[in-house]
């Protein structure tokens, strides 16, 4: 079983990968064409607004309710009852976001207020927030119903075509960058409509692989139904105990509406930055973890729960821990490589990357908190959760109160970092204790294999990068070619210490892997 995890996982990874590649070709059309100016201040806002509501309703509230509901229909059921299930969370599901849409379009200077309330000291910046996010706030409905397509076919270890689909939301966006900004009374209103186009593009996307499954959705109304009920009962708690990270960043995106223009556009790069990981490896290895762990916890297995869980927490250190020390010793190298382009000055860099640094400290945790988040979803429990959620979340605002004064916008970052680590400690600990999770043995052997191929690759790092000012003044090519043989000097040290120390790909069957 750990051999197809693998797979699947792999999988994802790779298609996240190729979307992560296309949007970090979106964010450095962006960051040439308008900078760390006012006006995509706003914008991020305005997308930030529906994405912050995208992730916290549909990929982490929902799917980490629907799921496992479906999964366990999918395997004690005949395809009439799973048919049955899909129709009347669609029809629920619809009707709900089609209200949430309407509201939020005639709402949105409210939004703008609640959640930028810095921009009222700016009325034309306000103004300009506000127009935008009636353009970008459909993307909630269409995204949302997207999740839910990606939702029925994850339940049938079908990931390839659900994680292609973020590309679609890049390409037309770097389009309506390139091309549409002459039409517009302002230049950054044509990203928002880049991301509106972008959602249609991704749910049209979904309905042919829906059809190919017999499972296309003849919405219903049913909010009595036992399973939509079901559904909803997980799904409440988990508005909040899928999404700490993400409601961190809103939090620090209020506080950051009161600092100097730019920070928001700093703290928006180096989120993004930090995404690369954490959506090819977190968010991959959560999807397709939790219709496994639905499973086995609908079959009564629980020593293949807790294996499972361990496998994937080895995964995430064997892979975070080396992307974590690169963000943090590449941070100039990696911002200026990328965006230090057009308007996206050398100060621009220095300044991402103090916030970069801070963020890139939590990475593991992040990664970690996903898979401990899935374990108790899979076993429907979503309101334990929800209340480490809260004592994180309020963690975080006391954080920033504290870190913002001294640090600006990095305080903030550094805020969500230490406010992740008291989440990942509390969850680790109830599962433990709970025994849904018992660790494996060859641990030790484990972690002293990681800790001198990570001690060698830092040595790598320091020995052969340039002087911090050489990436600010030289020409992108150079920055290029020089990155590379970091990157790529890197993670051939990386490997060749674990293979000399006995670490193998045939390690990661589960069961080998606790030998090894």
């Amino acid at each position: 079983m750990s051999k197809q995890l693998l797979k699947s996982t792999s999988t994802v990874s790779a298609m996240t990968f190729f979307s992560r590649i296309l949007g970090f070709i979106r964010d450095m059309v962006v960051a040439h064409m308008f900078g760390a100016s006012a006006g995509l201040d706003a914008f991020l806002v305005a997308f930030k607004i529906p994405n912050f509501m995208r992730r916290l309703f549909a990929e982490g509230a929902f799917s980490q309710a629907f799921v496992p509901v479906l999964s366990e229909t999918v395997a004690v059921k005949p395809q009439p009852e799973v048919q049955f299930l899909i129709d009347r969370v669609c029809g629920c599901l619809l009707l709900v976001l089609t209200v949430i849409t309407i509201l939020g379009c005639v709402g949105a200077p409210f939004l703008i207020t609640l959640f930028a309330p810095g921009f009222n000291e700016n009325p034309q910046q306000f103004a300009l927030a506000s127009e935008m996010l009636r353009w970008t706030f459909p993307y909630l409905l269409l995204i949302s119903m997207t999740a839910f397509f990606s939702g029925i076919q994850n339940a049938h270890n079908r990931f390839a075509l659900p994680a292609f689909t973020p590309v679609l939301l890049n390409i037309s966006m770097i389009f309506a960058a390139l091309y549409l900004t002459g039409f517009t009374t302002d230049p950054v209103i044509a990203l928002a409509w880049g991301v509106l186009l972008g959602g249609f593009l991704q749910l049209f996307f979904q309905l042919p692989a829906i059809y190919r499954l017999g499972l296309l959705p003849k919405p219903k109304v049913a909010f009595f139904d036992p399973n939509v009920k079901k559904v909803l009962k997980l799904m409440l708690p988990a508005l909040i105990g899928a999404s700490v990270m993400q409601i961190n960043l809103l939090v620090d995106t209020i506080f950051a509406s009161f600092l100097p223009v730019g920070s928001l556009t700093w703290l928006y790069y180096s989120d993004r930055l930090l995404e690369f990981p954490v959506g090819m490896f977190g968010v991959a290895l959560a999807t397709v973890v939790l219709p496994h762990l639905s499973k086995q916890y609908a079959n009564k297995n629980d020593y293949a729960f807790s294996e499972s869980i361990d496998w994937a927490f080895r995964v995430i250190l064997l892979i975070g821990i080396p992307c974590t020390i690169g963000l943090i010793l590449l941070a100039k190298p990696i911002l200026s490589t990328l965006f230090q382009y057009g308007r996206f000055t050398a100060q621009d860099v220095i300044l991402t990357s103090y916030s970069l640094m801070a963020l890139s400290l939590g990475l593991v945790g992040f990664l970690v908190v996903k898979i401990m988040v899935s374990a108790f979803y899979a076993r429907q429990n979503t309101k334990l959760p929800l209340k480490v959620a809260l004592v994180a979340i309020s963690c975080n605002v006391i954080f920033n109160f504290i870190l913002i004064g001294p640090f600006q916008h990095a305080g903030l970052a550094l805020a969500s970092t230490l406010s992740q680590v008291v989440q990942l400690s509390i969850l680790l600990y109830v599962l433990i204790k709970l025994k849904h999770y018992m660790p494996l043995k060859g641990w030790l052997k484990y972690a002293f294999r990681l800790v001198l191929a990570n001690i060698c690759m830092v040595a790598f790092l320091i020995a052969l990068s340039p002087e911090a000012d050489a990436w600010l003044e030289n020409s992108g090519l150079w920055r290029g070619y020089q990155l590379g043989i970091l990157v790529v000097g890197s993670v051939v040290v990386y490997g060749a210490v674990l293979w000399v120390v006995g670490l193998r790909f045939t390690h990661f069957n589960m069961r080998a892997l606790s030998q090894s």
